[in-house]
């Protein structure tokens, strides 16, 4: 029996590629709103990042979320972000 394939997904924030499971999901949903998704079911445009506050900085300074969701992203999005991914650690 062949092993299951892991899926893979790039950080916004490092650029490694990393099995989806050890990555936040941040998702845009249908109605424009940005919000981490830790369960990874919430519908919408999706973008990973590492569960470290450091890599949500880089992708914050690089406008790597603007670009994966084609908006603007308010700084009170990241706050909150990186708020919920220290609580998270």
């Amino acid at each position: 029996m062949k092993p299951r394939k892991i899926p893979l997904r790039c950080c916004t924030g490092c650029g490694e590629m990393k099995p989806k499971k050890e990555l936040v999901r941040v998702v845009r949903s249908p109605e424009g709103e940005i919000s981490l998704d830790l369960t990874g079911k919430k519908p919408g445009r999706g973008a990973y990042v590492c569960p470290d506050a450091e890599c949500l900085r880089k992708a914050k300074k690089g406008r790597r979320l603007q670009k994966a969701f084609s908006c603007e992203v308010p700084d009170t999005v990241y706050d909150s972000m990186t708020q919920e991914i220290e609580a998270h650690e």
